[in-house]
């Protein structure tokens, strides 16, 4: 948590009714900055504290968590209530959903000008009501090796980073106009960003940063693997005095296949190479 001399956000209030990862990291970013964040649930609580309730509860420390059914108009009176005295509303349902609740941003502007609102969508634009998860954004720019699944969700966490530069953003704005924005995150957007340099050929398989530099790839050891990231000239000419090899994939494979991952990671802390055992958290 930020201490109260480094909060750049004290005193900023954000209201969240956005649900699964994007918005709960969003969320946490913006109380480690010093927001006052309420947290909204709906009936059935947040998906992401059924499928992980550790990490949910992690995200939503130091907030405030009111659960409303926003189908009640007693429910939605209180959230009205809440957004009546808060600087940021953060969303992640699709634009016809917050229409029906009155969460549209021309609805809710017309009663609170000064409220700035993120909404987190999908895809951008008119295409926002199409179904979609971090999964399939990720599949439609090439982030997915089929069969398998990516190993952490790149849109939503990137979409939530985006979401909290977003909402500074507007705040920043209002602080020139005095009234409240809307402003959009497309998942399907971020995911694209990500992609790029994949897409551009620097790290596609035998792309520079893909393996095709001997001294920016990964070399199996006598037990794990390594990470070598030896990118600029005098990182890799230091690598290879001290290993006493010439900078080819071959030479590299052969040294490294002489120690385990954790005794050369060891190793290149004593001598400044930036190397690493590779960590298989899930493994």
């Amino acid at each position: 948590m930020t201490s109260s001399g480094d909060a750049p956000l004290q005193g900023t209030r954000v209201v969240s009714v956005a649900v699964n990862l994007p918005g709960p990291a969003a969320a946490a970013r913006l109380t480690s900055l010093g927001a006052q964040v309420t947290t909204v649930l709906p009936p059935g609580g947040d998906p992401l504290d059924h499928y992980h309730p550790d990490w949910f509860a992690d995200l939503h420390r130091d907030q405030q968590l009111v659960t409303l059914d926003l189908k009640q108009e007693a429910d939605r009176d209180r959230l009205d209530a809440l957004l009546a005295g808060a600087d940021v509303l953060l969303t992640s349902s699709r634009p016809s959903a917050l229409r029906r609740l009155g969460l549209d941003f021309g609805t809710l502007h017309a009663r609170h000008p000064g409220l700035c609102q993120v909404d987190v969508v999908g895809s951008p634009g008119e295409r926002a009501e199409l179904p979609g998860h971090d999964l399939t954004y990720q599949a439609a720019v090439g982030l997915v090796r089929p069969p398998d699944v990516p190993p952490t969700l790149v849109a939503d966490l990137v979409g939530a980073e985006r979401a909290v530069g977003e909402a500074l953003a507007a705040l920043l704005r209002r602080g020139r106009t005095g009234e409240g924005s809307r402003r959009e995150v497309a998942l399907e957007d971020a995911a694209r960003t990500m992609a790029e340099p994949a897409v551009r050929g620097l790290t596609a398989p035998g792309g520079l940063l893909g393996g095709g530099l001997p001294g920016y790839a990964v070399y199996p050891a006598a037990e794990g693997h390594v990470a070598l990231a030896a990118l600029e000239p005098h990182f890799l000419r230091r690598t290879v005095e001290a290993l006493g090899v010439e900078a080819t994939h071959e030479a590299f494979a052969e040294v490294f296949g002489r120690r385990t991952a954790g005794e050369w990671e060891t190793w290149a802390s004593e001598h400044d190479v930036p190397l690493v055992a590779v960590s298989v958290p899930w493994g």
